[in-house]
């Protein structure tokens, strides 16, 4: 069994930045959003987190596991996955700072408010994916226990650009690549029919890393996943 390593975090140099503050701007970026329609509706962001943040996720000392061949799923390899639980946050205050901002009221009706759907009830999900060279997805459409997909990228490398989600058509043919740079960020509804995206195999020079955020329904089972798995959305 593959494991991924961890070490002690050092302090985030995010610390100092007032809460108030990183939630308004998140919020600013979100009405900022840009809608897309094709080949699905979707929404393009920047910077929804502060700069600082997403250094300190990156400069994190998580090794990324070593995986031979994921078969098309992230699920292939659920136990080395790692998510912004409460043991994660306390062992790295950066994750709490991103599950805090996720929760806040401020931040849940924006994105509701964007994306014309209701988050009432639900639980915050936060994902830090490390993909290494010969990673892939086979192209797919999220379960519908999640009310929204959120992906935020932070590729700093020189093939940056180019390590975007991949978006197909309702016959599941390439049409288009979410931006990847360092700040952008995506997200779709599940229940949008036809909502097929995947990342087609190709070169990834150092590590394709990003931030996969759901809201996800009451009955979500893997309940270790979750960032306050005893508070809902209200």
């Amino acid at each position: 069994m593959q494991t991924a390593t961890l070490k002690q975090s050092p302090k985030p140099s995010s610390d100092t930045t007032a809460p108030a503050t990183i939630h308004a701007n998140t919020v600013m970026a979100v009405s900022q959003a840009r809608c897309v329609i094709q080949p699905f509706k979707h929404w393009l962001f920047k910077d929804l987190l502060p700069p600082a943040v997403y250094h300190d996720i990156i400069a994190l000392p998580i090794e990324p596991a070593s995986i031979p061949d994921t078969y098309g799923k992230r699920d292939s390899h659920n136990d080395v996955r790692r998510f912004f639980s409460p043991s994660m946050q306390e062992r790295y205050p950066v994750m709490r700072t991103v599950a805090d901002i996720f929760q806040s009221d401020p931040v849940v009706r924006a994105i509701e408010k964007l994306c014309g759907v209701s988050f009432k009830e639900s639980y915050l999900r936060i994902e830090y994916c490390q993909d290494k060279d010969g990673f892939w997805l086979e192209p797919h459409m999220d379960i519908k226990e999640k009310y929204i997909t959120l992906q935020i990228y932070l590729n700093t490398a020189s093939d940056a650009a180019t390590l975007g989600t991949d978006l197909y058509d309702k016959d599941k043919k390439p049409f288009s690549a979410a931006p990847s740079l360092l700040g952008d960020g995506m997200a779709f509804l599940p229940r949008e029919p036809a909502s097929w995206h995947g990342f087609e195999k190709r070169p990834i020079a150092d590590t394709r890393r990003s931030l996969i955020i759901n809201y996800v329904t009451d009955d979500w089972r893997s309940r270790h996943e979750l960032s306050f798995p005893d508070q809902k959305i209200s």
